[in-house]
């Protein structure tokens, strides 16, 4: 315990409660900051500071907890020793009073919404949910962000080609898990798939209370997000605005889903929002102290995920235009600002070379008019930055700027919402964000009194909130242009949650309460009087009751879910059964979902873990692999679940043991809202591959218990209430065939149509084996036996062979939930029971 305070107080307290406490840069005009804030800012400053130690350090291999609060450490003495010990803020600062209530109830309202029940279990891989852990441990147990994985070096370089062959098209080695990339094969180096910032958090998470604290990660960052966006939304709007945005924020079903859910965007939000209020307060507010500070929270967006740099190039034009308001650029700004992105750089180029290539290359995708129309807009904010210098110019833009960029927001949405269609270079789900993100995030009434808030911000309030609505429209505009929200997978659209979201609430906050001055007109009076400002603060007391018990609405069924509860203890089960002297061999991904299982045992247990890259590895390459692996661990297991072509005379696959498990994990819809929770099942055999002689005769294969190493492209494993196991066919499903005995003369299906109605096409099995033609049945009703003669030639080759032979089951297929209206949308042959060759 006391372990986990000194790690939360070194890591996210006291290096910025010291910075904030230095003599310097006119430290009374800060001290005057309410109390809430100044706590604010020495989370919010040693958040900063941390994730740049913790990012330095594993960059350069030596992150440990220990090195960090030492690092950590050394900068609170520095900084008492150049203040000379006079770190009191002194009589200027005032205790707190009334202005702590608003956010100390929207904490208690984030963490009562965020921790209503444990955050998610995902560690498996596959995901971007389950990379990110897995990252964030990789760094707490190897100290790298390209940590060194000893399996990837010890496999010969012959044997690479099984498991992680490389890609001549990519800038890197191969795969080793789905999110992983080998960055050298022969030293070892692996790097996850996306940006770190957030994973060294899960670090330090890690190391202040294991999985537990790992899992707690995001919900934690996300109230320190809600209280980013009310601080931004209180100096920038007015407090009750940004009390009834945060709050909006905190009872959201999205912000809700992501505080549990492993992601990068709650710490982008957190970071741009805290730097989007020091940037107000360093520009527009003249405070020298939060000049760098801004430059490094808004700089270090970028390394939460890649969609920083939206802000980075969004800041940089709030800054120019800013001129012609009279703010000025500051060396403490500039400085550290240039210095974070140029960091930034290296770090994409170097470090997340794998991932940004394809983001390197995306101007070469472009059309000649989508370059036209880049290089315009780029040229022309340069050269509104230069123009805005000359104090003629300069007068009028302070006029014309705020009506341009709200007649553009305004015309934009209604194009979007009203007229934008899918054609040849625009994918329909990209052609309907706006309308996605309203209709299943933000309302008609939401998006609406947001538009309605840009026109009340882009009165007086405009040039002190540049930077945030220049942010907000640059996201809008490159989210929306390509929406970014996945319409498979509503839980997956997190593109809108570090900018637009908040910037959409904290603006309906400002409609309903961020005070406008009417025009002085005659027949605008009634609009200045007391009965007009009481009738105002109604209608927005109801706006936002009506926007919250929405969202309130849409997050009552998620409230008391934990995505894939239960999953840590079926893999720490599977990690407890393998030694250090085992090696797993886990089936292809093409072959079922067993491999976001690999991910966790190899990164979070590390168990020895390796995955095949194809259902049928070349089998003399196997034999060899298997060769080498049996020299060097006890035991060489494979896992298996979906159909692997693996099998060679030398090698008898025997049991061990295996599962069958299911996790709940929320519905994933089609261009929908999801309606409830599934349930995502495992179902896994682990084999012993012994190196003994497959022994002739009669084959005999019960299809659905143990049959893992003997089919390919089948459906999942079935019982039906009689306790018989059996898989689907697909339209072409493969059988090896092995250890067959040369006098056979008959094959033997035990086969059931499942009840294919009349509709569909006859349930015909064309079977064909070692590439001959045997024959067909047709199958109708329950499970029953069908016979073909096997030629005498056929099989004296079949049992010969020292590799399997391939039988193929051919059948026309039917759908359910065409056919039936059914939830099953598979594409479904025949039942297969048993399989006899004799």
């Amino acid at each position: 315990m006391w372990r986990a305070a000194g790690i939360v107080l070194l890591t996210a307290y006291l290096p910025g409660a010291f910075a904030f406490r230095l003599p310097f840069a006119r430290r009374a005009r800060r001290a005057a900051l309410p109390a809430e804030e100044r706590l604010f800012w020495a989370i919010v400053v040693s958040v900063a500071v941390s994730s740049v130690a913790a990012l330095a350090l594993a960059a350069a291999g030596a992150y440990r907890i220990e090195n960090l609060l030492l690092t950590n450490g050394l900068l609170c003495l520095a900084a008492a020793a150049v203040s000379r010990l006079d770190l009191r803020l002194g009589p200027p600062a005032p205790g707190p009073t009334r202005t702590a209530v608003p956010p100390c109830l929207l904490a208690g309202l984030a963490a009562c919404t965020f921790f209503f029940v444990p955050p998610s279990e995902y560690v498996m891989g596959g995901r971007d949910p389950g990379v990110y852990v897995n990252e964030g441990i990789q760094i707490a147990q190897t100290g790298s962000l390209t940590p060194p994985d000893p399996l990837v070096r010890t496999v010969p370089g012959e044997h690479r080609q099984l498991f992680f062959p490389p890609d001549e098209d990519s800038d890197h080695e191969g795969l080793r898990f789905m999110g992983f990339f080998v960055v050298d094969p022969d030293a070892g180096s692996v790097v996850g798939q996306f940006s770190h910032l957030y994973p060294a958090w899960t670090a330090i998470a890690y190391d202040v209370h294991g999985l537990t604290g790992a899992r707690h990660a995001p919900g934690l960052l996300a109230v320190l997000g809600v209280l980013a966006v009310y601080f931004a939304g209180a100096a920038l709007l007015g407090r009750a605005a940004a009390f009834a945005g945060a709050a909006l924020l905190a009872l959201h079903v999205a912000q809700v889903w992501y505080a549990r859910y492993p992601n990068g965007e709650v710490a982008m939000q957190a970071l741009v929002f805290a730097g989007l209020l020091a940037y107000a307060r360093a520009h527009a507010g003249g405070d020298r102290f939060f000049a760098p500070v801004a430059a490094v929270l808004i700089g270090l967006s970028v390394f939460a995920h890649v969609t920083g740099v939206l802000v980075i190039g969004a800041v940089v034009l709030a800054a120019l235009l800013g001129r012609c308001a009279g703010q000025r650029l500051p060396a403490s700004f500039a400085v550290p600002f240039a210095a974070t992105s140029g960091a930034a750089v290296i770090y994409y180029v170097n470090v997340l070379a794998p991932y940004s290539a394809r983001f390197v290359a995306y101007p070469g995708t472009l059309s000649a008019p989508q370059l036209a129309l880049a290089a315009a807009g780029a040229a022309t904010a340069a050269a509104l930055g230069f123009a805005v210098a000359r104090p003629r110019f300069a007068a009028r833009a302070r006029v014309w700027l705020p009506r341009l960029l709200l007649a553009a927001i305004w015309i934009l949405a209604a194009y979007a919402l009203f007229f934008r269609t899918a054609g040849p270079w625009l994918a329909p789900h990209d052609a309907a964000g706006l309308r996605t993100y309203t209709s299943y995030y933000l309302g008609p009434l939401g998006l609406a009194a947001a538009l309605v808030g840009w026109a009340v911000v882009s009165g007086r309030r405009f040039w002190r909130s540049a930077a945030f609505l220049i942010v907000s429209a640059t996201f809008a505009v490159f989210i929306f242009y390509k929406a970014r929200i996945w319409p498979e997978h509503f839980w997956a659209a997190r593109r809108f949650v570090p900018v637009i979201l908040p910037a959409s609430l904290l603006l309906a906050g400002a409609a309903a309460f961020s005070p406008v001055a009417p025009p002085a007109r005659k027949w605008l009076s009634w609009a200045r009087t007391r009965a007009a400002a009481r009738a105002r603060r109604i209608a927005g007391v109801a706006l936002v009751v009506c926007l919250g018990w929405q969202f309130l609405e849409r997050t009552r069924p998620i409230l008391r879910h934990v995505e894939l509860a239960g999953l840590i203890p079926r893999v720490e089960a599977i990690a407890e059964r393998l030694t250090p002297a085992d090696l797993l061999v886990v089936e292809s991904r093409r072959a079922s979902d067993l491999h976001v299982l690999a991910t966790p045992l190899a990164y979070v247990y590390a168990r020895n873990v390796l995955l095949l890259h194809d259902t049928t590895p070349d089998k003399t390459e196997f034999r060899r692999f298997l060769e080498w692996a049996r020299s060097r661990y006890a035991r060489v297991l494979f896992m298996g679940g979906g159909g692997t072509d693996l099998l060679s005379r030398d090698t008898t696959p025997r049991s061990v043991w295996g599962d069958r498990f299911q996790i709940p994990q929320y519905e994933r819809a089609l261009n929908a809202y999801p309606t409830g929770v599934r349930r995502k099942e495992f179902d896994y055999t682990v084999y012993d591959l012994a190196p003994e002689r497959v022994q002739p005769g009669v084959f005999h294969l019960d299809v659905g218990k143990e049959d893992d190493l003997h089919v390919r492209r089948i459906h999942a494993k079935q019982r039906d209430h009689q306790g018989i196991t059996y898989r689907w066919t697909r339209d072409r499903s493969f059988v090896a065939v092995i250890g067959t005995l040369p006098e056979a003369r008959e094959l033997t299906l035990r086969l059931g149509d499942g009840g294919r109605p009349e509709r569909a096409a006859p349930a015909r099995v064309r079977l064909t084996l070692g590439g001959r033609w045997l024959g067909s049945v047709d199958v109708a009703g329950g499970f029953r036996p069908y016979a073909v003669p096997i030629p005498s030639d056929l099989a004296r080759e079949v049992a010969a062979g020292e590799e399997t032979a391939e039988l193929l089951l051919e059948t026309q297929t039917w759908n359910p939930r065409v056919q039936l209206g059914a939830p099953d949308d598979r594409d479904l042959g025949v039942m297969v029971d048993r399989i006899e060759i004799r």
